[in-house]
């Protein structure tokens, strides 16, 4: 009979160091998760806060208010070399005062109606065809015709890196 009990204690020992053993494993693994989570966290708020992004110009380049040549400055220390990425936002108000806004997205080869490409980056010495800190794009933004009837010359644009940062600017035309 007392041969049992020691058993029975042993094998209740046992169970509840494995239990222990399972419970601080698993809490050791979730602080992991979440320090990798708040260190990934801080580099991307790290490199937002290095990024910076300068639009220098925006003029219509045809005659029907289509073509928008816009200028940008890469003034940050992070480079830019996704375009994909890179969003522009283009605003127009009418006569009645409704606004128009249309998203514009990136598209590398032939452009068409709604998107838009970079012309090119100057100057491009180090890292061709990537944005560097202290260079100019120039990129050219084509809108929609029939989006454009009946809407006043001023317009808003807005370009987004990447990562979230923009710049914005005011144009007629």
């Amino acid at each position: 009979m007392g041969f049992g009990s020691i058993i029975a204690a042993m094998i209740s020992v046992a169970t509840i160091l494995l239990a222990s053993y399972v419970c601080s494993k698993g809490g050791f693994y979730m602080a992991n998760g979440l320090s990798n989570s708040v260190i990934e966290m801080q580099e991307n708020r790290n490199e937002i806060l290095k990024t910076e992004i300068e639009v220098k110009g925006a003029e219509n380049v045809s005659t029907d208010g289509v073509d928008i040549l816009v200028s940008l400055k890469n003034t940050g220390s992070t480079k830019i070399g996704d375009f994909t990425y890179m969003d522009i936002i283009v605003a127009y108000q009418n006569e009645s005062n409704s606004m128009e806004t249309v998203w514009i997205p990136y598209q590398e080869e032939v452009l068409c109606e709604n998107n838009w490409t970079k012309m090119g980056i100057i100057p491009d010495f180090i890292n061709p065809g990537v944005f560097d800190p202290g260079e100019e794009m120039e990129l050219i933004v084509r809108l929609n015709v029939s989006d454009l009837s009946g809407y006043s010359s001023i317009k808003w644009l807005l370009v987004t890196a990447p990562n979230g940062v923009k710049a914005s600017w005011y144009f007629k035309g």
